[in-house]
């Protein structure tokens, strides 16, 4: 699979090295195709997770970064924030939740659709 924008690697769960190659190939091209919309850098904070990995994080039980289904993506002030999430939006994803510093978005048809959330912390 080609993409322009990231290396698999990304996307590793820092407890398993080469894990990034377990993303869903939809999802991240997907991510991929955002990001040259938006055309600023993602900086990927957590992609693919270990159980192990998503439990030291205080990650959900039946977390989409589990299946490969999901990314955070970090940025730094307002401007990034209304790129990363207009980009996301206008190539589909549905699922998407707002923190202080970063964007979680994710692929998971086993979950609610339609849903923006903010985080509490």
């Amino acid at each position: 699979m080609y993409l322009k924008y990231f290396k698999f690697s990304e996307f590793d769960s820092p407890d398993k090295p080469d894990s990034g190659k377990d993303m869903d190939g939809t999802f991240i091209q997907l991510l991929d195709k955002a990001r040259g919309i938006a055309n600023i850098p993602f900086r990927i904070t957590s992609g693919y997770r270990t159980k192990e990995w998503n439990k030291k994080v205080g990650g959900r039980v039946g977390s989409s970064h589990l299946k490969g289904l999901a990314a955070d993506i970090h940025y730094t002030n307002n401007r990034q924030r209304f790129l990363i999430l207009s980009a996301l939006l206008e190539v589909g994803f549905t699922r998407i939740g707002l923190g202080r510093n970063f964007i979680h978005c994710d692929l998971d048809f086993n979950k609610d659709l339609g849903v923006i959330w903010t985080y509490d912390y």
